[in-house]
């Protein structure tokens, strides 16, 4: 039973994008389990860079099925414009599937979603205004539109005429109007049920067929473990389950489905919008990662906030997923500073704390415990070097930098990326992923 999570460790932006898609080449399916379009996966293949929101990493590799779960909520314009900047490359959605049990975004869920971001004033939680929480309550709520709605529209129209008023009293109570009527609404749910019916199936059959017939299933993560909607820095997180405990619902899979969790990992630590971050850097050290990292967010733009690697964070996300290697990413940005620091516990009002917490007001005092380790130089770790002769040809410090990580996070470090391209990447595992 050949199949893999890979995982974000942090805040997202590790660049869990180019590390599916470098795994992709050994997969028959790439499976997409959570979130929507506030999530952002950019994938470099040659010249072409790869801006995707929705769609699976997979959808780049050329006969590997893509599958969009049931744990996603799909905002149909970006899904729409993302294929058709996929058939502008020469590619097809052929490879595609689409979960019939995924709920809708709708016009009102972005309306509610700006409104009530406002509404917090200062206390905001940084949303990206793409409507995915006010989605996800529906879907608890049982007031969702789901997408197998959309190939019905008897079914569909009774379910607009309950939600539909609803939506509309709470849309009024913010002082704004409904973007669409319901009749409009309509015409145009049922426009996009035809533009993807071809795609619309039931993927949980098709994932656990593929694992039964020994295919070889990847399951993608997105955000990261820190923006968990129960494990992470509440209520300054995303509305969905981030971790690989989300796979089985978000999926339709058994536990017993999912074989190793590789935990993308970025060198240092970023995050964007509000919430704790312990080991932010508010210095020439955080412009340097800002600016090197280009860490600016691939949904919404903002820069990202930068400090040093945190493993605390790192071995909560360790052991909420399971995880069972570490792929390290943009270990290259860290060149050129004379010293490197890990923050290996937190002191907390005089006591020292090395798992972390779920209390805001404890993360507000909590002060990083590092380790500081000597740096290195890009000219010591010319890329061309990296790629020709692999781990060998890493600086000394940069090794003895990843030999902490790996004995702090109590996993090894199978991957190695350098950059965004596909062939930027040493492979440190001793057998493919292949059967």
């Amino acid at each position: 039973m050949p199949t893999l999570a890979v995982i974000g460790s942090q805040w997202g932006d590790e660049g869990k994008g180019k590390i599916t898609d470098y795994l992709a080449e050994d997969a028959d399916l790439v499976v997409r389990f959570q979130g929507g379009a506030n999530a952002g996966h950019t994938i470099k293949v040659g010249n072409e860079v790869f801006a995707l929101h929705l769609l699976p990493s997979g959808i780049i590799r050329d006969g590997v099925l893509s599958v969009i779960g049931n744990g996603l909520v799909i905002d149909l314009e970006e899904l729409r414009s993302e294929l058709e900047m996929l058939h502008k490359t020469g590619r097809t959605a052929e490879m595609l599937r689409i979960s019939d049990r995924a709920n809708v975004v709708l016009p009102y869920h972005r309306t509610l979603d700006g409104a009530e971001e406002r509404a917090r004033g200062a206390k905001g939680v940084g949303t990206t205004g793409r409507g995915i929480g006010p989605c996800y309550a529906d879907k608890v709520a049982r007031a969702g539109i789901r997408m197998g709605d959309l190939l019905d529209e008897v079914y569909l129209w009774e379910r607009l005429d309950t939600v539909y008023p609803q939506k509309e009293r709470l849309v009024q109570s913010f002082g704004m109007k409904m973007e669409q009527e319901k009749a409009s609404l309509l015409r145009t749910l049922l426009e996009y049920g035809n533009l993807f019916r071809p795609y619309i199936t039931d993927t949980s059959v098709l994932i656990n067929d593929a694992i039964r017939d020994g295919k070889r299933v990847m399951f993608e993560g997105a955000q990261g473990t820190m923006l968990d909607i129960d494990y992470g820095t509440y209520p300054y997180v995303t509305s969905s389950n981030c971790t690989a405990g989300a796979i089985c619902t978000g999926a339709g899979v058994p536990p017993s489905a999912v074989q190793d969790v590789i935990g993308v990992t970025k060198a240092y630590t970023t995050r964007v919008g509000a919430g704790p971050f312990v080991t932010e850097l508010h210095d020439a050290v955080g412009l340097h990662l800002q600016n090197v990292g280009g860490e600016f967010g691939t949904t919404t733009g903002r820069p990202r906030r930068c400090g040093w690697l945190d493993m605390v964070v790192v071995r909560h996300a360790v052991r909420l997923n399971g995880m069972t290697s570490i792929a390290m990413t943009k270990l290259d940005v860290l060149s050129d500073l004379p010293a490197v620091k890990v923050c290996v516990a937190y002191d907390i009002d005089g006591q020292i704390v090395d798992t972390y917490p779920g209390s805001l007001a404890m993360l507000a005092k909590a002060k990083p415990i590092y380790e500081e380790m000597e740096g290195w130089t890009s000219a010591s770790c010319k890329a061309s070097d990296i790629m020709r002769k692999g781990y060998a040809a890493l600086p000394k410090n940069m090794r003895k930098y990843l030999d902490f990580i790996t004995t702090n996070a109590g996993v090894p470090i199978d991957i190695i990326s350098f950059g965004k391209g596909r062939d930027e990447t040493i492979d440190l595992r001793k057998r493919r992923w292949r059967i």
